[in-house]
């Protein structure tokens, strides 16, 4: 191992064992209590696998040693081969602690799903991707919760917004953000001539209120009243909200709830989302910029899957990875698809950061 990686697990040590210390001094409070937590919770998972990297090496550097002794040459033997085998494991958990943490990871998620080119068969596309999220969710224990569904017609929707409660949900979500194209035949096609249509789909990791300070006097808040489908849907108050940020330019209008204030805390929540995600991609730029291997940009202008229903394919552009098991990965099994995603962009940032002097 290189110097240089050695100094580096000495750091995360050292700063991890620094936190414990602040915490336990009884000397924080408030909101730098809150974000200290937050990282030290995010540490102990690295750190369990560099210190268990740690031991290993102890006890092959031990195991090595009593091969001298006969009495003890066929303990330390089977000691040795053991402890090596575990080695690589423990070796490449212990290099992907090196890798710089993305604060956001272990956040929960605000997801967007909206129809994009392709009319009726973008929005039926849409719903059913929407969909196969929420099983996703669903099959990790997660919570997922509508916050708007604007339905179009043939059962398909406009809009898609729903909140996915749980540790760890940005990070299997992410790779999510960008174009989705499927190609299949339309149950409105009678010549039987395969269609493309696309859907956007945006992930933004869930924001506090001790991430983002919003003041009142920036924001615009309009109230309307909201469309429906007529009738008993049609509410007859003033409950919609929209909220405009005047320093972005962000507008976040809400009208799912009947009660004026909980669209407003929706709408709040979906703009802090928003405003955070715009500081984090900010933040990560430069270091996006110099990263030419990194998997997608998570800019929704970007294409990034094809699910092509006449060969049963799903294909992720990013990796050139294709299955064909597309009723699965609908049936919200993506495990697969963010498993490579995950373990090609790790690869890349472990590459980048052994690297580094």
């Amino acid at each position: 191992m290189s110097a240089a990686i050695e100094h580096k697990l000495e750091q995360i040590i050292a700063r991890f064992e620094e936190m414990q210390a602040l915490m336990a001094s009884g000397e924080m409070g408030g909101e730098e209590f809150v974000r200290l937590s937050q990282d030290y919770a995010a540490m102990e998972k690295p750190v369990a696998a560099i210190r268990a990297w740690q031991a290993a090496q102890k006890r092959q550097r031990d195991a090595q040693a009593m091969l001298v002794d006969p009495e003890m040459k066929e303990l330390a033997q089977l000691d040795l081969e053991e402890v090596e085998a575990e080695m690589p494991a423990l070796e490449q958990a212990m290099q992907l602690a090196l890798l710089p943490r993305d604060d956001a990871d272990e956040r929960s998620a605000i997801l967007e799903v909206r129809p994009a080119a392709g009319g009726d068969e973008a929005a039926l596309f849409a719903a059913e991707l929407f969909e196969a999220y929420r099983r996703f969710a669903e099959n990790n224990g997660w919570r997922f919760e509508v916050m708007s569904l604007t339905e179009s017609e043939l059962s398909g929707i406009r809009e898609g917004m729903a909140t996915i409660t749980g540790r760890g949900v940005f990070a299997r979500f992410k790779y999510e953000s960008g174009v989705h194209r499927v190609q299949r035949v339309p149950a409105t096609e009678s010549q039987g001539r395969i269609h493309t249509s696309t859907v956007t789909v945006a992930v933004l990791p869930e924001a506090e209120e001790v991430d983002v300070q919003v003041n009142e006097e920036d924001l615009r808040i309009d109230v309307f009243r909201a469309s429906g489908a007529g009738g008993q849907h049609v509410n007859k108050t003033e409950s919609a909200v929209r909220i405009t940020h005047l320093p972005t330019g962000v507008v976040v209008a809400m009208q799912e709830e009947k009660s004026q204030h909980r669209n407003k805390a929706k709408a709040m929540q979906i703009l802090r989302a928003r405003l955070y995600e715009a500081e984090r991609q900010k933040a990560h730029a430069s270091r996006a910029a110099d990263r030419k291997s990194q998997v997608g940009t998570g800019d929704r202008s970007e294409r990034i899957r094809t699910y092509n229903f006449p060969q049963g394919r799903v294909t992720d552009h990013r990796i050139n990875l294709t299955l064909y098991k597309i009723a699965q990965v609908m049936g919200g099994e993506f495990d697969e698809i963010v498993n490579a995603l995950t373990h090609h962009e790790q690869m890349a940032l472990l590459a980048e950061e052994i690297g580094r002097p």
